[in-house]
């Protein structure tokens, strides 16, 4: 259904700092800037882009609104939140661990990054 996500940065540098420990840390390789300043992560066939608003605005980050990494398992989802809390990232709601209801047995780790976006590795139980 997707084709990509992409999120705001005030701070270009930060922010590949951030991105380019969490998915370092499932696999991924760092991000490549392109022409228009744009991050852009290319992972398991997904693409993540980080970019400053076209507006020329200051980017905030969207009440309400997730991004979810698909995680291989919780060793992975954990890689993942420890690299983004050395780089920068704020943990957020509950500590990383397993979540269950409405049928389903979910392990969420949340994080916030530089630019204040909410972030979550989920692996599927």
């Amino acid at each position: 259904m997707y084709s990509h996500n992409m999120v705001g940065s005030n701070d270009i540098d930060a922010s590949k700092k951030f991105y380019d420990a969490t998915f370092q840390a499932i696999g991924g390789k760092p991000g490549v800037i392109d022409p228009k300043g744009r991050i852009i992560y290319v992972h398991k066939g997904g693409l993540f882009l980080v970019t400053k608003p076209i507006d020329g605005e200051p980017a905030t980050a969207g009440n309400g609104c997730t991004v979810g990494f698909a995680m291989d398992d919780p060793a992975q989802a954990d890689a993942w939140h420890k690299a983004g809390l050395e780089a920068g990232g704020t943990a957020i709601e509950d500590p990383p661990g397993v979540r269950e209801g409405n049928g389903m047995k979910l392990y969420l780790a949340y994080l916030r990054d530089p630019s204040g976006n909410k972030l979550c590795a989920l692996h599927r139980m």
